[in-house]
């Protein structure tokens, strides 16, 4: 079993020195540190518990101008060694490192009072106090043990320490998908670019695939090679230190803004809406109340989330909720906790992430109803909410946030879909039908592609139902949401046209077809010429209208006979001696050359007759 644990506390209250003597490695990597006495980068180093347990140290600095570095360290991070000397006590540093430790989440840990040998009994006790009372008012109920790192008391009392709170930390999931925020890179000659960072959950291995996503983009990266603790290895799973050797990546590419990733794992997303907590220094937290403005982050803060520390833009939606945007694209899951930093200020806000990507708020009023939406996120799950926001999403795309699936939602075309959504669509599909006849009725109805322009999707509907491109390549749910829709409205399909059922009729055309139909029931081969035809005022667009309906029937050359003229016919030329001639057919049938032409070649299609020769055809029998 592995885990990894952050320091935290004042600068210059012996973190670095703990750990030293804990592992025997020198946490501070560059020999300013060192000749400084100042932590400045982070360090790290490892060693192994009575209880056979390995554990490693992200040692932070202490110093407030590397509280960048320092929440880098603490961000991916579950559990913490917060040191406080016991000849110094609380300092302002001690309140920062725990107000971001609040922020962050994290609640276990060990309290350690270093430097005993420089403080009396009394006066360690009194620290002691005070520091369980700050920690244990900022949710972090935690044991306390009294060392010297100089002398080595209390160390062997602070390995048992760590190896029960090693036990009761929760088992990382070694299948999860990797998300390794790095917090150094660095190039070795002949191997190329190496990046490290704290695999939380997930499993690394030689010759994984990985996305890295950083400044410069995202692009794909091979693992060349592992090494944990200073040994190589073939896989290495949660939680540990690893330094991953990747190939196909240039040096400057993956910095500390730079995150590995499992491909098509999590949402890789500029903006997020977050729930907002303010922290202060140490002390329980400020009330939020909307009358106070100072309980909201300024417009311009610092996003830390994982080792990543991005400017940011904040937009408030309401008391309680934010939209962040960044210019720098990060994989996210819902649930996600970060913080935020006023640079001015040093206040600090802790963030959970309750949305990715969400759609802009481009309509007058749509930040007061977002802002209330995710108001009421409290009653309703976060799928929901989200699903109420897009009006579809794809099953992946939940799954990828770390979401289920929502609680009231309909499946169509593989695609979650709002019912709230689906009511307004069939409302509106039907409204549309419905002016399109009173306005065109003599048309079929609407083709499937007006039918979609009718929803109003929303932009990522819209641009799959324009044969756009979605994210992570998911199928487009235009077709099988338009005919869902059509359904739900009432309305019928007939010939790649959507109509009403009781759509009919002719219009200012119905008393010339009726006519016309009158005629021919007593002369069914009686066809009317063109000129005439247009005299009755039905062109082109009446008899399509007329055929349609079954009133009619259109041959070549503006012939127009009843439906039945065929069965007719039929009966007439099966009379005939066979084979017979189109003469014999014509005086059968009553009719003229004209007419009796394009019906032939009709019967012929239809394979109710057949040419003999040249000059005749007979009945198929």
């Amino acid at each position: 079993m592995k885990r990894v644990l952050a320091t935290a506390g004042h600068v210059d209250h012996g973190k670095s020195t703990l750990v030293r003597a804990l592992t025997g490695r020198e946490p501070d990597r560059l020999a300013e540190e060192r000749a400084r006495g100042l932590t400045i980068e982070l360090g790290f180093a490892w060693t192994r518990l009575p209880s056979g347990a390995d554990i490693a140290f992200v040692d932070v600095p202490g110093h407030r101008r590397f509280i960048g570095t320092t929440l880098a360290g603490l961000g991916p991070a579950s559990a913490v060694v917060f040191v406080v000397a016991a000849d110094q006590g609380w300092q302002a540093q001690s309140s920062e490192h725990l107000a971001a430790l609040r922020a962050l989440g994290i609640q276990e840990g060990v309290l350690v009072l270093t430097r005993s040998d420089l403080a009396e009994g009394h006066r360690v006790e009194q620290v002691r106090a005070e520091a369980l009372a700050r920690l244990a008012a900022a949710g972090l109920q935690v044991p306390s043990v009294v060392v010297s790192a100089r002398s080595g008391a209390g160390m062997d009392e602070l390995r048992q320490a760590l190896d029960v709170l090693v036990a009761r930390m929760p088992h990382p999931d070694p299948d999860a998908p990797v998300r390794l925020w790095c917090d150094r890179s660095f190039t070795i000659q002949g191997s190329g670019t190496v990046v490290t960072g704290t695999l939380g959950a997930g499993t690394l291995r030689v010759g994984d695939h990985l996305g890295l996503v950083s400044a410069a983009g995202v692009r794909e990266a091979v693992v060349r090679g592992l090494q944990s603790e200073d040994v190589a290895h073939e896989s290495v799973g949660p939680v540990s230190r690893v330094a991953v050797n990747l190939r196909r990546v240039q040096a400057g590419e993956a910095g500390r803004e730079a995150v590995l990733v499992t491909p098509g794992a999590f949402v890789l997303a500029r903006v997020v809406d977050v729930r907002l907590e303010p922290v202060t220094n140490g002390e329980e937290p400020t009330a939020v109340s909307g009358d106070d403005p100072s309980e909201t982050p300024p417009a311009r803060v610092t996003l830390h989330v994982g080792s990543a520390d991005q400017p940011a833009r904040a937009r408030p939606l309401g008391d309680r909720h934010a939209r962040l945007s960044i210019d720098q694209v990060l994989p996210w899951r819902v649930g996600d906790r970060a913080l935020l930093r006023d640079p001015g200020t040093r206040r600090l806000w802790s963030v959970q992430v309750v949305d990715v990507d969400p759609l802009p708020l481009r309509r007058r009023g749509a930040a007061r109803r977002r802002a209330e939406a995710l108001e009421g996120a409290a009653s309703a799950s976060l799928a929901d909410v989200r699903l109420r926001s897009r009006q579809a999403e794809h099953p992946d795309v939940l799954e990828q946030l770390g979401l289920g699936e929502p609680s009231d939602a309909v499946l169509v075309g593989g695609w979650w879909v709002d019912p709230v959504a689906l009511q307004a669509w069939s409302q509106g599909v039907r409204e549309g039908v419905r002016e399109h006849h009173a306005a065109h009725p003599l048309s079929p109805g609407l083709t499937v592609a007006e039918v979609a322009h009718l929803l109003e999707l929303p932009d990522h509907l819209r641009a799959a139902a324009a044969g756009g491109a979605l994210p992570a390549g998911l199928p487009a749910p235009a077709a099988e949401l338009v005919r869902h829709v059509v359904a739900a409205a009432g309305l019928r399909t007939t010939g790649g046209r959507v109509h009403a059922p009781d759509h009919g009729g002719l219009g200012r055309a119905e008393t010339a077809v009726a006519a016309l139909e009158a005629r021919l029931r007593s002369a069914p081969f009686a066809a009317p010429e063109r000129e005439e035809l247009s005299r009755l005022g039905l062109g082109p667009t009446e008899l399509a209208a007329a055929a349609r309906q079954g009133r009619l029937l259109r041959l070549p050359d503006d012939i127009v006979l009843l439906p039945d003229g065929p069965a007719r016919a039929m009966r007439e030329l099966a009379a005939l001696e066979q084979p017979f001639t189109l003469s014999q057919a014509r005086q059968a049938l009553g009719t003229t050359r004209r007419v009796a032409v394009p019906l032939l070649e009709h019967l012929d299609g239809r394979g109710w007759t057949r040419r003999v020769d040249g000059q005749r055809r007979q009945v198929v029998r």
